[in-house]
Order: structure tokens, then C-alpha cells, then sequence
């Protein structure tokens, strides 16, 4: 029987709605829920991502997915946008905390400065969030794993999920095994976990399969099944391959493992991560 699968890596997409700076080519249009499900005989459960509109829209952003949310059932919950090295990002993280739709936060760190991620304010930000228990999604390309390993030791409270698998870049040379070096790292903290999503998107074109396959396998056994999770990155992800080509990528990795990963990776994981109520926190 194939496993059951929530799909934790999902932009929705609407530029007549909210504001894209990055959006261009042939991704510059609305990709929708409804984009998403004609895709799909029986849509999985997903988990929207804040897709980068303009930070001041973040609040419009989860608005939006609400309504989407409320006709759709298969949207299960959203990770918002927030400025978390903001000095009032207090406020942000109180009403998030207290809506049910949001299940984590992301600060797209991908293109910041170094030195960035393991600022003061991130720091405090990060640990914000865990008092808030909300996971944090973080996006950073290979060369800031560094600073991610050193900004979760010090917020060991807070639950980080490394979107894309650190954006590696394929190998053999020195960049791809500091890759694996720093993966290896971060996997020995327990509570940084990863998403096995954004791979195709990010290699050039005619990587081999096999090296996907090697890469997703490396993660599944740092990490263990049990602190991975599957996600698409759709739409983006069309940029390279398709869903279903993706999915089955995942799943080819996933099935060198024992009977227990498959439905762990695919949706269990991100039941317990995402959409299980946390224990009471501390007020913020």
C-alpha cells in the first residue's frame, strides 16, 4: 500500500493579490490551490509556505490561505512569514501562536549578509519562537550551514527545519563534502530536522539521478526517518522536474529503509511536527 503523504513544502501563489519581488519568467503568474489540485486525481494534504511576498503583506498572505483553507480541506496549515530578528516580533509571534491555521514560522535567510543568522537578533528571535512553540523554517544555501549549525546550539528549545536540505551543491569537490560534513553536524542535534524537498530545483540541468538518490539517502541516514519529512516545493519545483517525478525520487529513497519510514517521512512526521497541538507554553 503506498503511504499516506502531506506534502510540507507548498507555495501558493496569487501576484493579483500580494506582491512578488522575486517572482519572474514563467513562474510570474497565480498558482493557486486550484492550480495545485488539477494536478492531482486526490490533492495530498499540504502545508503552505509563505511564498515571499513583501514582508508587510505576511499577515494579508495568511489571510489569503485562510479562506483557501476554509473550501479546501486537504490544507492543513500554513507557515508564516515573520522579521523574526525584529525587536517587536513578540507581538507577531502572539497571534500566531494564537491561530490555529499558522504551524510555523520561516525567515527566508537564503540571501542574507554573513554573519546574519548568527546575530543577536536571530538569536533571540529563534529562541522567541521556541518559547512560542512554533517551529522555525529555515531556508539557507550550503555555504550558510555554519552559521545555522551555531544558531541552533544556542536554541536548543526551538524546533529548526532545514528546507531543501541545505541547498547542496552536487558533487564530487570540496563544496559537496563540507555539504555533507555540516549535514552530519546538524544531525546530531535533536531537535533540527529535515526536509527532503528543493533538490532538482537547485542542481544543473543533467544531474544525474542517481545523485539525488544519494543525496536524499545520506539525509535519511544523519538525520534517521524519523526527523525527515517530504515536501515538493511546488511550483517551483516545475522549474526542473515534475511532481510525481519528485515524489517518486523521495519515495525510491525512502525504500531502503525499514517499513516504518515510509509512512514517517511522507506524512507522519509532519503530523507530529506540524499539526500536533504543543504542550502550553510560556507567555511571550
Amino acid at each position: 500500500m503506498t503511504a499516506a503523504v502531506i506534502d510540507t513544502h507548498v507555495h501558493f501563489i496569487d501576484p493579483a493579490q500580494l506582491s512578488y519581488p522575486w517572482l519572474e519568467g514563467i513562474l510570474d503568474r497565480p498558482h493557486t490551490p486550484c492550480d495545485y489540485a488539477s494536478g492531482h486525481t486526490a490533492p495530498p494534504e499540504v502545508i503552505a509556505v509563505e511564498a515571499g511576498r513583501v514582508a508587510g503583506q505576511a499577515t494579508d498572505e495568511v489571510a489569503w490561505v485562510r479562506r483557501e483553507a476554509a473550501a479546501r480541506h486537504w490544507i492543513r496549515g500554513i507557515v508564516a512569514h515573520a522579521d523574526i530578528e525584529d525587536a517587536d516580533v513578540e507581538q507577531r509571534l502572539r497571534a500566531f501562536q494564537a491561530d490555529p491555521l499558522v504551524v510555523g514560522v520561516r525567515r527566508n535567510l537564503q540571501d542574507e549578509d554573513d554573519g546574519f543568522i548568527a546575530s543577536s537578533a536571530m538569536l533571540r528571535g529563534t529562541r522567541l519562537l521556541g518559547e512560542s512553540g512554533l517551529p522555525f523554517d529555515a531556508c539557507v544555501r550550503d555555504r550558510q550551514l555554519p552559521e545555522l549549525i551555531t544558531l541552533a546550539r544556542a536554541c536548543p528549545q526551538t524546533t529548526i527545519v532545514l528546507d531543501h536540505l541545505g541547498k547542496p551543491r552536487p558533487g564530487p569537490g570540496p563544496g559537496h563534502d563540507a555539504w555533507r560534513a555540516a549535514i552530519r553536524e546538524l544531525s546530531t542535534l535533536p531537535h533540527v530536522v529535515c526536509k527532503l524537498s528543493g533538490l532538482v530545483t537547485e542542481s544543473p540541468v543533467g544531474t544525474p539521478r542517481a545523485y539525488y538518490i544519494e543525496a536524499l539517502t545520506y539525509v535519511l541516514e544523519t538525520f534517521g526517518t524519523d526527523r525527515c519529512l517530504f515536501g515538493s516545493d511546488w511550483p517551483v519545483l516545475t522549474l526542473a522536474t515534475g511532481y510525481d517525478d519528485w515524489l517518486d525520487l523521495v519515495r525510491e529513497a525512502v525504500d531502503g529503509h525499514d517499513a516504518g519510514a515510509a509512512p514517517a517521512v511522507m506524512a507522519g512526521n509532519a503530523e507530529r511536527l506540524y499539526l500536533t497541538t504543543p504542550a502550553p507554553a510560556e507567555t511571550l
